[in-house]
């Protein structure tokens, strides 16, 4: 038994892919441990899903703020723009 197995849980994933991406995967990783390629994958897959839905989550609450917003005229803004600055 394999060290990294003894010390970390280890799952088998069976799952379908077409032959083209099979071989292109095979080509482009070969040499290289294929199930450590995968798992790199797929932890990539899991932080980019988090961080859209940590995206989405801000932009709703921003969408929800402008909802309540109190509503200022263009001009009222460029005013105040100009008096802001020195």
């Amino acid at each position: 038994m394999k060290y990294s197995t003894m010390v970390f849980p280890m799952a088998t994933v069976n799952f379908s892919v077409p032959d083209e991406i099979k071989d292109a995967f095979n080509e482009a990783f070969k040499g290289k441990n294929k199930s450590a390629v995968i798992a790199a994958l797929m932890q990539d897959a899991v932080e980019q899903k988090r961080r859209r839905e940590l995206t989405h989550a801000a932009v709703k609450r921003i969408l929800d703020r402008r909802v309540s917003a109190p509503r200022v005229a263009s001009g009222e803004i460029e005013t105040a723009r100009r008096k802001g600055r020195p």
